[in-house]
């Protein structure tokens, strides 16, 4: 929850750098001299360039879950509204929960949008009812459950 969107000034990324990370957007786990022979370049140099890519912050290392395999069968964004002055603390507070697994702070309608995953229906409701109701600060919230991905991708 520390992370604000901002705009710093970063080196630029050369061919060979954007080449690097599309291709493991693709394949986390595509072998350095793969993505060396595909670019014509050696794998040393693909290390030092991936190397470099998550030192400067391009690139993220993560293991990402199937949610639907780990026994969450309901997901669902929730618009939050809250009091103005404790916005920030609420967004602490549901940060907490093991059920939100992405909170941002956003402009317009809704103070925060969270993305929640549950095992199951009786279990949205009971995090809705018995977690997020009875957080001091929040005002209003209204719930997105989600009947289809279309598209998920990691940016």
């Amino acid at each position: 929850m520390d992370e604000i969107i901002v705009t710093p000034p970063s080196p630029p990324l050369d061919e060979i750098d954007r080449q690097v990370i599309d291709a493991l957007r693709r394949d986390g786990r595509a072998a350095f001299a793969q993505i060396a022979e595909s670019l014509n370049v050696s794998p040393g140099m693909i290390r030092l360039r991936y190397n470099r890519l998550v030192e400067l912050g391009y690139l993220k290392v993560v293991a990402v879950t199937n949610p639907l395999m780990m026994g969450k069968r309901t997901m669902a964004m929730i618009g939050v509204r809250t009091e103005g002055s404790k916005m920030l603390e609420v967004a602490s507070r549901l940060s907490a929960f093991d059920e939100v697994v992405y909170v941002v702070v956003v402009s317009g309608r809704y103070d925060l949008m969270i993305e929640v995953f549950c095992r199951d229906h009786e279990d949205l409701l009971n995090f809705l009812t018995e977690k997020l109701a009875k957080v001091d600060g929040v005002r209003e919230t209204e719930s997105f459950m989600y009947l289809k991905i279309a598209k998920e991708i990691y940016f």
